[in-house]
């Protein structure tokens, strides 16, 4: 693999420097009104994946569509943890590290994604009515939508809080559901970055598919769940190459998506990729998927914690993905698009 050495020096001091960092952001998010605040959002395009060879658009089984590295004057902005993206391919909602939402529009010109608009932040409010972040609920790390219900996993706390935002919009409050006892046991900071819904009529439709980040069962693999109302089900995803779980998505078919990050001073930093069959998903299963990507600092990537997948108009299957810069200077905040292959 092909690094840059400033930026694995820098990666290698990234995480002390989002401790700074990220308690400024948690102040700032907890001076929030709970009414939603417009930002502006500065989009510079990123036209090629590769940083060798600008004109390569194919990578694995994804075709690059483009990306973004977003940037805002805003103090709250950063973090991106989730993302949700509308059918329509343009209208999104993400969560934040520091315990808020992003609410924002894609524009596009010609299918490539050239900048964000009508953004809006607003923290994630509890049952109380006052922001999660207030009472230390906050390190939000994943997101997912159900019957116009959305679902964020805390892993600070080792909780998932459902909101009605169909409803009540940013000013939705949150109640936590049931989770697993064995939650309590996730290894810190370790836990709840993957959480999918599969939609009605895919495999598993009604469930909660949570995978843990680095927390392991006794083979060495991600300890993972399935979360019925109060009946919980465990299964096991295959950890291989150092990678470890940041977010997961489900594919129209009916397939989980696992967006993966690798990080390691001998290595570097790494983003990939695998397709798990959800059919194979069960009770006591310990299963695994093929890599449809895997990429290094040669490609245009940074802290990769968020994916999301939509059908646009002609059919293709798009993959939006977004980086989390930890609110450090040497880190960004990436949009990133690419097509899905042969779908």
């Amino acid at each position: 693999m092909i690094f840059n050495r400033r930026r694995l020096l820098a990666c290698g001091a990234l995480f002390a420097a989002a401790l700074v960092a990220g308690s400024f952001a948690l102040a700032e998010a907890l001076r929030y009104s709970p009414a939603p605040t417009r930002i502006a959002i500065q989009a510079t395009p990123i036209a090629a994946f590769d940083n060798r060879d600008p004109a390569q658009t194919r990578f694995g089984l994804l075709e690059f569509r483009g990306g973004l590295a977003l940037t805002s004057n805003d103090k709250a902005f950063g973090g991106i943890s989730g993302i949700h993206v509308e059918p329509d391919g343009s209208h999104f909602l993400a969560v934040t590290d520091n315990g808020s939402w992003l609410r924002g529009r894609i524009v596009y010109d010609e299918g490539k994604p050239v900048g964000v608009a009508d953004a809006e932040m607003a923290p994630i409010l509890g049952a109380d009515g006052k922001p999660l972040a207030a009472r230390g609920w906050h390190d939000v790390e994943s997101l997912t939508k159900r019957d116009g219900k959305l679902y964020i996993g805390i892993e600070r706390v080792e909780q998932i809080v459902r909101f009605d935002v169909r409803r009540d919009g940013l000013k939705a409050r949150g109640g936590p559901i049931a989770v697993p006892p064995d939650f309590k046991t996730f290894t810190k900071n370790k836990s709840l970055e993957c959480l999918a819904a599969p939609p009605k009529g895919a495999p598993l439709a009604g469930k909660l598919i949570v995978v843990a980040e680095e927390s392991l069962d006794a083979a060495g693999n991600h300890r993972s769940f399935l979360i019925d109302g109060d009946r919980v089900e465990r299964f096991s995803v295959k950890r291989s190459d150092d990678f470890d779980v940041t977010d997961c998505t489900v594919l129209p078919p009916g397939d989980l998506l696992l967006l993966e990050r690798r990080f390691s001073p001998a290595r570097g930093v790494a983003m990939r990729i695998r397709r798990v069959p959800l059919a194979g998903i069960k009770a006591g299963a310990l299963v695994d998927g093929a890599p449809l990507i895997v990429a290094d600092l040669a490609y245009q990537i940074d802290n990769m914690e968020g994916i999301a997948v939509h059908r646009n108009a002609r059919g293709e299957t798009v993959l939006t993905l977004v980086s989390d810069d930890n609110f450090s200077v040497i880190q960004r905040n990436l949009l990133l698009q690419f097509t899905l292959v042969g779908e």
